[in-house]
C-alpha cells in the first residue's frame, strides 16, 4: 500500500485559483481511480475570505467542466507544512509568503504551479482573475487544468521512486 500524498494549493484569498486547482486535481485523481492515494486541499495566504465559498465565477466555470467546488476558504498556517507533502503556490507573491513561514527543511515542499506548465515556460504566475471577467476565469481554469495534468504525472512518478 502506497502512502497517501497530501497536496495543498495556495493563492491569495482562496476563492479563485486555488479552489479551482483543488477541484481540477481531485477530478483527475478520481478519473484515474486514485482517490485513496491523495488528499487535496487549498487555502490562501490572507484570511480575508475565511469561511466563504469560492467566487461564483470560479464555481460556474468549474461546474461547466463537471467539477463542483464546495470548498470554504481558509488561511495558510505553519501547521500546513506538517500536514502536506507538496505545497503549490499560484504566484511568486504567495510563494514568498509561504517561504517566509517555512523552516529550511520545509522549503523543498513548496513549488510554483507554473513549474508544471510547458506552454508558458517563462511565466511564473497564474493570473488572478478576481477583478476580471468570467472569460478570464475560464482561461485560468484551462491553464490550471493543463498544469494539473503535469503535476499529477509528477506526483505519480515520484511516488514510485
Amino acid at each position: 500500500m502506497q502512502q497517501e500524498k497530501k497536496v495543498l494549493f495556495v493563492c491569495l484569498g482562496n476563492i479563485c485559483r486555488s479552489p479551482m486547482a483543488e477541484g481540477i486535481l481531485k477530478k483527475k485523481v478520481k478519473e484515474q481511480g486514485l482517490e485513496d492515494l491523495f488528499f487535496i486541499d487549498s487555502c490562501g495566504t490572507i484570511g480575508a475570505h475565511s469561511g466563504e465559498m469560492a467566487d461564483h465565477r470560479a464555481r460556474k466555470v468549474a461546474q461547466k467542466n463537471n467539477i463542483e467546488i464546495t470548498h470554504r476558504a481558509r488561511k495558510f498556517t505553519k501547521n500546513d507544512f506538517q500536514k502536506f507533502d507538496v505545497i503549490i503556490a499560484m504566484d511568486t507573491q504567495n510563494l514568498f509568503e509561504i517561504q517566509r513561514l517555512a523552516q529550511p527543511s520545509q522549503m523543498e515542499k513548496v513549488k510554483l504551479m507554473m513549474e508544471f506548465s510547458d506552454q508558458f515556460p517563462a511565466e511564473r504566475n497564474v493570473y488572478d482573475p478576481y477583478y476580471d471577467t468570467e472569460e478570464k476565469f475560464e482561461e485560468v481554469f484551462q491553464l490550471l487544468n493543463h498544469c494539473s495534468t503535469k503535476l499529477l504525472q509528477s506526483l505519480i512518478s515520484n511516488s514510485h521512486e
